[in-house]
């Protein structure tokens, strides 16, 4: 897909601004994306420095907090870990805004699939109505899901941290078995790659039945057993709200990254991002939520849709 560059710094300018793409440009862009992320590995391979974030889920005036918090793109390399989309107001413009990033600078950016990153769950929880409201059909969504299908899995930092969306899973005990999912597909409701995105952390003794209706909980004892197996220091993930931004478990073998400050608009919490110098130094920044006065509430969609 032939881009020129000043169209991707073009394209970058635009997106600052929690503006999303005209159509036939947003196509291109993720066409452009779709062509870097499908020749990435299911297992990105990331050296430090590094910062790790968590779920933004729309919640693009916050995201941009975060770059000021953490630097900005190129100066500062990232890995999101997932959920890019649904509930907030923004994520078409979030979702843009991270791609347009990808795009100029693919090496210091790196996005991986949340359990959001897929058709089924954007239909119900927010992103296709976006889409659909914003562009007036559901072209550019259609496009989104094909590049949701080709985002890594997981990263693994300087061979001893993993990043991944949700957690474990009892299919899968070594990095080798990530490595070789078929990953080009839709989510599936259950199975290794379902489980990666879904699955929480818990005080059971090995795996119990995820309340959310996908993955498992898990517990300290199947995180050490995959720990030793895999030579591996820390799990990061994202997945589920932290009121204090972040939150390590399991002998500190685990640790949960949330990036959405105030979730929703209504929680209160805090959000954070974790910064890698090496492996074993790390550091977490807390950040707010933008106050209201800076931030445009869209107005209540009232466009009919069968117009």
């Amino acid at each position: 897909m032939e881009v020129m560059t000043t169209d991707l710094d073009r394209w970058v300018e635009i997106a600052k601004d929690c503006k999303y793409l005209p159509e036939n440009e947003c196509l291109k862009l993720i066409d452009f994306c779709h062509d870097i992320m499908v020749e990435e590995a299911n297992v990105l391979d990331v050296q430090t420095p590094v910062t790790v974030c968590g779920d933004i889920h729309g919640q693009f005036y916050d995201l941009e907090e975060l770059f000021r918090t953490g630097g900005q793109v190129p100066h500062t390399k990232y890995i999101f870990m997932g959920d890019f989309v649904d509930r907030g107001y923004y994520s078409l413009e979030t979702l843009t805004r991270l791609l347009t990033l990808k795009a100029r600078f693919p090496t210091r950016i790196y996005l991986l699939r949340g359990n959001h990153e897929s058709r089924q769950i954007t239909q119900v929880y927010g992103f296709y109505d976006e889409c659909l409201s914003k562009y007036g059909n559901a072209n550019a969504w259609k496009a989104f899901c094909k590049l949701f299908d080709v985002m890594a899995i997981a990263a693994l930092i300087d061979n001893t941290v993993l990043c991944v969306h949700g957690g474990l899973s009892p299919d899968i005990t070594t990095l080798d078995q990530i490595r070789t999912i078929e990953r080009n597909i839709e989510i599936p409701h259950k199975g290794a790659f379902c489980d990666l995105v879904w699955s929480d952390p818990d005080e059971v003794d090995s795996w119990a039945t995820s309340p959310r209706g996908a993955g498992w909980l898990f517990g300290p004892k199947v995180l050490k057993e995959f720990m030793e197996i895999n030579k591996l220091d820390l799990l990061a993930r994202a997945h589920q709200l932290v009121q204090e931004g972040i939150k390590y478990v399991f002998n500190n073998q685990l640790v949960t990254v949330w990036s959405a400050p105030n979730y929703c608009y209504r929680c209160g919490n805090v959000a954070a991002i974790l910064e890698f110098n090496t492996a074993m130094e790390r550091n977490a920044k807390i950040f707010h939520a933008v106050a209201d006065n800076l931030r445009t509430v869209p107005p209540r969609q009232i466009t009919p849709y069968f117009l």
